[in-house]
């Protein structure tokens, strides 16, 4: 196999080389003169103009002088553009087209947008370095604060199941856990995007005070089935009760993170004087979590329940108007700032430094269908058939872990006792239109032939099944197996669990790039890059697709999606789901999704249980508006008929109405993949000013065009659903009522239906119902136009599975409304790709009640061959 990518896919991915691995931490790297340097008694500034819109920022002690050295996050071929310098009254000014930055006579930084308006400053006297040991290496131990408005809002750092959204002034610990993805960026309400530039752990807002606490009680012992690092397994556990008392001199909000004292959790439980703050279990969950707490003067007593080998420590201190880093193993303080003032405009800073989402194939956006898990080429293709059978669409069928057999952990070889022919089996699908997910491990078992291999050339983490994915030969061995063992079989996509690694693994190892406490976040990124790169170099024109549990800043060019982790099943942690997401697409992160019904279920009794039932379908229908959708359950046949007629057939329709969405849910991935935007999009983006939108956790948009919120709770007829102040208010696609924006309204949610609205003006394309994507035709397209404000959609389209459009092979249609004249415009067709249809149908409807989505009556055709065409909808 020729290791090997195209020197066009080597720079779009911001690579030095294919399978480069990562600089180690102190290797001499390239370095940039700074736009600005200067030296101050606590240590050396310097500052790089990024593009048009961002600044990076690095102190550290000693002289200044040297240059800036190369980011080992941001891409290596950005654009250079020098800003204009000028000084007044001792300040020196550096001014881009979207952002300024001035640095007054102590060094310390301010930013302003475009208009003058200041953004973000550094908090005074808060720049703080010391003189730390990693073992027995010299490090730093950085810390930066930032000044934040009372009515500022900040949104990002990833994946957490602690269950915030806006988490200004909330403490979090970045960690890579099972359930838990950071990613050290936040979005403001106030237009900028503040990237932390270090791939070690991170801390926001660490709290100033501890309590540690005492075992006072200790329970009975239970059995758990759960999944581990070396397969199914039942663990023993315990809970315990721990307590302590603090004294607050002041009243106040109290910021506050647990530290349960474990690599992992299953019980977050805290209670102060009594009253319960935090009450959330699952069989894992992150070591840490976080939470306000609003306390008197005077002494409170906590109270913790935790596993009876924890060691719970409560960290506390004033949430301040003020945002603080902290990292405990760095080089210098280094952060990026990059301006808006609109979410978007932010978002187009960031694609511009970490790269553009990569498009997934056509297929990637049907529906993903898994279970924990299949157990033979049979019962896979049984399940399949039944599929077509019954009419539920798929377009992929996932094998989870352990098809090996016994070749051992992740051999990369099917047991033929199940397995007899892969080939044959992946042509079968094929032949169903249906695509083959692989669940394949960055580690390998020490007992296997290909561990054996691995053991010989020192490719393993020392004292771990972990490849080293920082070490170039090590991914050169990794990929090469990947090919040449399973490339062969023509399997489609690559589930690559796992990739924290496992539950924050790196700490105390030591890796190709130096200690592992230096790239604790960036494993997941260095897996994705090295298995992203391989299958470019096998099949250049094919589109990868890569689904991993833990992510990094810049995977998103490396066609990986990831999900929420090994998540329970209730109300709860659904909810947690939604402001998860959020976070995620809030940092950068457009691919996310969820085990839908939850990954722990009920057990055997989940088949005939009418709660577990209603809970999942609230799961389901909230999965068909992420930007994938799929199932997925521990020890569990997870197929919709197996629980009865009524969930097959909600489950059926959500089916359908997501391959009925895919011109709008593909055209959403070209914007993304374009501009960097979100599918899944916190209100930040558009409503920025509305306070009671951006307080909102479980409400968001999906693309540009629909408000969907999630229902939360068992039997209900309605549910309290805020819509955004908005031109023209909302419309809701079930009925076609409209409703006025910037307040709270009773929306009917019986079980079969979620809350749905779309803002007015929005044009929403619609295709016909499909059994998979291979259906696709694009021959008939109806467009609904909500009136009440103008509006405008772009409909992207490409060939759906080779990387033609990374080279411009793609059309876009301009859809314009204009609300007053009642007019719909299909503009002239912009692009052109192989296998383009030129001439199509769009059916037109202005939505009314009696004309909607759900129910769409006779409508306006319109024959579209390329060029512009406009319509009346009176």
């Amino acid at each position: 196999m020729r290791l090997t990518v195209s020197r066009r896919a080597v720079l779009r991915a911001g690579a030095a080389a294919p399978f480069a691995g990562t600089l180690a931490v102190g290797a001499a790297s390239p370095a940039q003169n700074a736009d600005f340097a200067a030296t101050y008694p606590a240590g050396a500034l310097q500052i790089m103009a990024l593009g048009e819109r961002a600044f990076r920022v690095r102190f550290r002690p000693g002289l200044g002088g040297g240059g800036m050295p190369q980011s080992d996050i941001l891409l290596t071929n950005l654009a250079k553009r020098r800003p204009h310098r000028s000084t007044r009254d001792g300040a020196t000014r550096l001014e881009l087209p979207s952002i300024s930055c001035e640095i007054d006579n102590d060094g310390a930084v301010h930013f302003f947008d475009r208009t003058g308006a200041l953004l973000l400053a550094e908090a005074p006297g808060s720049r703080r370095v010391t003189a730390a040991k990693l073992a027995e290496e010299d490090v730093f131990a950085v810390e930066q604060g930032f000044l934040s408005a009372p009515d500022e809002h900040l949104f990002g750092t990833g994946c957490f199941q602690d269950g915030a959204l806006d988490i200004r002034a909330l403490p979090r610990r970045l960690t890579q856990v099972n359930t838990q993805i950071s990613l050290p960026f936040l979005l403001s309400s106030k237009g900028y995007g503040l990237l932390w530039h270090n791939r070690g752990m991170a801390e926001l807002n660490p709290p100033p005070h501890q309590l540690v606490l005492t075992k006072q009680a200790v329970g009975a012992s239970r059995q758990e089935d759960v999944t581990t690092a070396s397969g199914n397994g039942r663990v023993a556990r315990r809970l315990a009760t721990f307590e302590g008392t603090f004294t607050l001199d002041t009243p106040g909000r109290q910021a506050m993170l647990l530290d349960i004292g474990a690599k992992m959790a299953s019980i977050h439980h805290v209670e102060i004087d009594g009253k319960v703050l935090v009450d959330f279990a699952n069989l894992w969950l992150p070591p840490t979590t976080s939470f306000f707490a609003d306390l008197d003067a005077g002494v409170h007593k906590v109270k913790v329940s935790a596993n009876d080998a924890d060691q719970p420590v409560l960290h506390y201190g004033p949430a301040e108007d003020r945002t603080v880093w902290r990292s405990p193993v760095a080089e210098a303080i280094d952060y990026v700032v990059i301006a808006g003032p609109s979410g978007d405009e932010v978002m187009a800073g960031y694609r511009a430094l970490l790269g553009e989402t990569a498009m997934l194939p056509r297929w990637a956006y049907g529906y993903i269908h898994c279970r924990e898990r299949f157990h033979s080429s049979a019962e896979i293709l049984a399940n399949l058939d039944e599929f077509r059978r019954r009419r539920l669409p798929i377009d992929v069928i996932v094998q989870d872990w352990q098809y090996w057999g016994k070749y051992g952990w992740n051999a990369m070889r099917f047991d033929e006792a199940n397995y007899p022919d892969p080939a044959w089996l992946v042509t079968a699908l094929h032949d169903r239109n249906t695509r083959f997910m692989l669940s394949v491990w960055s580690k390998v078992g020490k007992e296997t032939e290909l561990g054996r291999q691995v053991a010989e050339r020192g490719f393993y983490i020392p004292g771990t099944e972990w490849v080293d994915f920082f070490d170039p030969a090590a991914v050169r061995f990794y990929c090469a197996n990947h090919d040449r063992r399973l490339g062969r079989y023509g399997i489609d996509a690559w589930w690559q669990d796992a990739t924290e690694p496992e539950n924050d693994d790196l700490v105390g190892r030591t890796t190709a790039a130096g200690r592992g406490e230096h790239v604790r976040l960036a494993y997941p990124l260095q897996v994705a890059r090295a298995v992203y790169e391989e299958r470019r170099a096998a099949e250049p024109d094919k589109r990868p697709m890569i689904l991993t549990r833990c992510a990094f800043l810049g995977q998103q060019r490396y066609g990986a999606a990831t999900w929420s982790g090994d998540i329970g099943n209730g109300w709860d942690t659904l909810a947690r789901q939604i402001s998860a997401g959020l976070n995620m697409a809030a940092a950068g992160y457009a691919y996310w999704t969820v085990d839908a019904g939850g990954f722990f279920r009920p057990g055997p009794g989940q088949y005939s249980d009418p709660a577990y039932h209603e809970r999942f379908l609230r799961w389901f229908q909230y999965a068909t508006f992420l930007p994938l959708q799929r199932v997925h359950g521990y020890q569990t046949d997870t197929e919709f008929w197996r629980y009865g007629p009524q969930v097959e057939t909600i489950a059926r329709e959500y089916l359908e109405l997501r391959y009925r969405l895919l011109p709008f849910i593909y055209s959403s991935a070209g914007e993304t993949s374009r501009t960097g935007v979100p599918i899944m999009r916190p209100f930040v983006f558009d409503f920025p000013n509305d306070e009671a939108a951006l307080r909102e956790r479980h409400s968001y948009l999906f693309g540009r065009a629909l408000h969907v919120a999630p229902v939360l709770a068992p039997n209900i007829a309605t549910s309290s659903t805020y819509l955004p102040d908005s031109v023209g208010g909302w419309i809701d696609l079930w009925t076609g009522e409209r409703r006025e924006g910037g307040r709270r309204h009773e929306v009917p949610a019986p079980i079969g239906q979620i809350p749905l609205h779309a803002r007015a003006g929005s044009i929403l394309p619609m295709g016909p119902v499909l059994q998979s994507t291979a259906e696709a035709t694009g021959a008939e397209i109806d467009l609904f136009v909500f009136p009440g404000a103008d509006g405008s959609f772009d409909l992207y389209e490409d060939d759906g599975l080779s990387n033609a459009y990374e080279r411009g092979a793609y059309s876009l249609i301009p859809l314009r409304w204009n609300d007053a004249q009642a007019v719909l415009e299909v503009g002239e067709r912009k692009g052109s790709f192989q296998g383009m249809r030129p001439h199509r149908l769009f059916k037109l409807h202005r939505v009314t009640p009696s004309d909607t989505p759900m129910q769409p009556a006779s409508a306006k055709v319109l024959s579209y061959q390329g060029a512009a065409v406009r319509q009346h909808l009176g």
